[in-house]
């Protein structure tokens, strides 16, 4: 039977020897602080950008006519 090489334990492995766990981690937090910033500024920016929209839209109408239910 052929001994089976294992790769733990062998080669350099300098400060942070878990590299990839330490990235991955980096970027699931990058994601999380970017997809949490992207939902405030949904939240606050959707009705002023459909705003601005309509203002910008032939025939311009004022910003009572943008702004009332009728």
């Amino acid at each position: 039977m052929a001994p089976r090489v294992s790769a733990k334990g062998k080669g350099k492995q300098g400060k942070g020897g878990g590299g990839d766990r330490s990235a991955c981690r980096c970027v699931k937090e990058w994601t999380t602080w970017a997809m949490k910033k992207a939902k405030v500024i949904t939240h606050y920016g959707f009705i002023p950008l459909i705003i601005v929209i309509g203002m910008n839209t032939e025939p311009k109408p004022q910003l009572s006519q943008l702004l009332s239910p009728v």
